[in-house]
């Protein structure tokens, strides 16, 4: 794992960082007809001048799920890398080098590099790897728990908080398994991203280990009340607008999308369902998300 430097007070180079942007984004969502779409490959999303975020198109695959490019002054980061290996149907490596030839058009220096994070390794999040082996200055972490664990020091303290430097911008990386045993958590201190995966977004939260998630949501609460959080990020958008009600599995027209972004307040939320829950196996509708256990018979 890198832990080189210090923390800085900002993002880079010690700089304070920028003010909280809204981020008000109509995403790209699908068409009624897959066949017909029009929409980019990628959506790319500058939120800051140092900070992407993409969102795969849902023709390619229903997932359509979003990805997080950010920029230090050593290297960048790219968390995940979607739900389709093939770089003829859903170009990441692309994208990603013009969105960094752009960026280091601005902001020249030699021998920069570019790490590949991930939240956890469902299909989904890890397919376009591949699309970035033998890519100069590119190191790729297999999101597989022994390789993900051995990268950020888990395996000797799970409860630590990891740093991962990008020159100046010190991201802090916590383990939170539940929707799987090697989910991890980013905290962007820049921005005041919470990256959260699988874990938590307005979606359906599978949950693989209930006693690992309830400790997870608790820990994500703790956190988040010691640190400036702006913005709590998962990876994909599947409630409506309509409270309790979700899109169906392989849904690639979602018309009614609700903001990518949730709350701090909501993971307060999502703990009071957890108690709601309890021991009761399968499916479980809130305003804002749905609960799947997956742990016990009978999941919805």
């Amino acid at each position: 794992m890198d832990t080189a430097g210090q923390q800085t007070d900002g993002a880079r180079g010690g700089e304070d960082p920028a003010p909280a942007a809204p981020l008000d984004v109509r995403w790209i969502h699908g068409s009624p007809s897959a066949k017909h779409n029009t929409d980019p490959d990628i959506q790319v999303h500058a939120y800051d001048e140092h900070t992407v975020i993409l969102r795969q198109n849902m023709a390619i695959d229903y997932e359509a799920p979003f990805m997080f490019l950010l920029f230090g002054t050593a290297r960048a980061v790219l968390i995940d890398t979607g739900a389709t290996a093939s770089a003829d149907h859903f170009p990441l490596r692309r994208v990603v080098d013009e969105v960094m030839k752009s960026w280091l058009a601005g902001h020249p220096r030699d021998d920069y590099g570019l790490l590949v994070l991930h939240t956890h390794p469902h299909g989904d999040h890890i397919a376009g790897d591949g699309q970035f082996t033998g890519r100069p200055g590119t190191e790729v972490v297999d999101a597989a728990l022994d390789s993900a664990w051995d990268f950020f020091g888990f395996r000797d303290d799970p409860d630590a908080v990891a740093r991962v430097d990008l020159g100046g911008r010190v991201l802090e990386c916590l383990a939170t398994p539940g929707h799987h045993e090697a989910s991890v958590t980013f905290f962007d201190p820049w921005t005041g991203f919470l990256l959260t995966g699988d874990t938590v977004y307005p979606g359906r939260l599978y949950v693989e280990d209930w006693a690992a998630f309830t400790r997870t949501v608790d820990r994500l609460i703790d956190f988040c009340g010691r640190r400036p959080v702006t913005h709590v990020l998962g990876c994909h958008i599947e409630m409506t607008r309509e409270p309790g009600r979700d899109y169906p599995v392989r849904t690639t027209y979602q018309p009614d999308e609700p903001l990518l972004q949730m709350t701090t307040d909501q993971l307060l939320d999502i703990r009071r369902a957890v108690e709601s829950v309890g021991p009761r196996p399968g499916r479980h509708v809130f305003d804002d998300f749905v609960i799947c256990r997956r742990d016990t018979p009978g999941e919805g």
